[in-house]
């Protein structure tokens, strides 16, 4: 049995920012990787505060977070060898002034021409890129790991935790479960089941295509385009409830079709590799990062709805200082798993 200071569940996006917030302030960390695709690399990597708190319409208290976990990502990125692109994103059509009346309420700048507003607030990253550099820059820290397997079971122990997996065991001075919707872990303390289980799904479906479509981040009515390396991105939807994984080309050709409208291009034939992640929600659509309710030595970053890329960097932080015992930032309330016990 070897004994890394902490074990993190899970390999995606709010998994791998906080062993790499944790690695940074010196801890030795293993991250348990299941494998295969995971919802956070299926996904078109918006660091974009402007445009998702005004599409969602979301309080000015949430925008301000948004805008809060977006300051993050400079200097997290330079630190993780993470590609942030800054670029202006762009809505086209629809209700262009009803749009610039909600970026003004929510403080965001944005500029009007005509059927169009672009902001220069919104980032991008790369998720395959951004998810490789994440788990080289734990793996080659000091005391680092990342392992692909699967964790059976926990067990609660005097000094933390000891890790069930395939063919070994784990002990762990505290565990941070960033497992997505995967369903609760055995041994998992009950009011941490209900959280976990309690996740709710919402299958989400985008297309990457070679060619070239947009140089910069364009939304608007029923589609985005997205520049990534080698191509674009097309999506996307959110579909609640659902876990199924399969394309459905269907849902693919519309996608496709508004993405034309909203570049306002003949559409085109096109090779589009259509794919599927799941990811998971809160009931109030934040994630849960920090201490579970009735575990000790037991963390969660989990349900970032379609957030996890812009709010990483946050979620690695709380995770990192409710471990470490420090005063609670501004916003880690809001992120608090134990906000939803009474509810549990």
């Amino acid at each position: 049995m070897s004994s890394p200071a902490i074990v993190i569940v899970g390999a995606g996006v709010l998994g791998l920012s906080t062993a790499f917030s944790l690695t940074r302030r010196g801890h030795a960390v293993t991250v348990i990787d299941p494998g295969g695709a995971n919802a956070s690399s299926v996904a078109a990597g918006m660091v974009a505060p402007a445009m998702e708190s005004v599409l969602d319409d979301v309080t000015p208290e949430t925008a301000a977070l948004f805008r809060a976990g977006r300051d993050l990502w400079p200097d997290f990125a330079k630190a993780a060898g993470v590609a942030l692109a800054r670029r202006p994103a762009e809505w086209r059509g629809g209700d262009v002034a009803g749009l610039a009346a909600r970026f003004e309420a929510l403080g965001f700048e944005a500029r009007r021409t005509g059927d169009r507003l672009i902001t220069e607030e919104d980032y991008q990253i790369d998720p395959g890129q951004a998810l490789g550099a994440l788990a080289q820059a734990v793996a080659q820290a000091e005391g680092g790991a990342v392992v692909q397997d699967r964790v059976s079971a926990l067990v609660q122990t005097a000094d933390g935790w000891s890790i069930e997996l395939g063919r070994r065991s784990l002990s762990a001075a505290a565990v941070v479960l960033a497992t997505g919707v995967e369903a609760a872990i055995e041994g998992a303390p009950e009011a941490t089941r209900r959280l976990v289980d309690g996740v709710q799904p919402i299958r989400g479906q985008i297309g990457v295509t070679g060619e070239t479509l947009a140089d910069h981040v364009v939304r608007g009515p029923g589609a985005y385009v997205a520049p990534m390396a080698g191509g674009t991105v097309i999506g996307a939807t959110m579909e609640p409830g659902r876990r199924d994984a399969a394309p459905d080309w269907t849902v693919g050709e519309r996608l496709s079709q508004a993405a034309w409208r909203v570049l306002d291009r003949t559409p085109a034939p096109l090779d589009i590799d259509w794919r599927v992640g799941v990811r998971g929600a809160s009931a109030d659509g934040l994630p849960m990062a920090g201490p579970a309710p009735d575990g000790r030595a037991l963390f969660l970053a989990l349900a970032p709805r379609r957030n996890g890329w812009l709010l990483g960097p946050m979620v690695g932080a709380v995770v990192a200082d409710a471990i470490e015992g420090r005063t609670p930032q501004a916003y880690a309330h809001a992120l608090d798993p134990r906000r939803f016990q009474a509810e549990t």
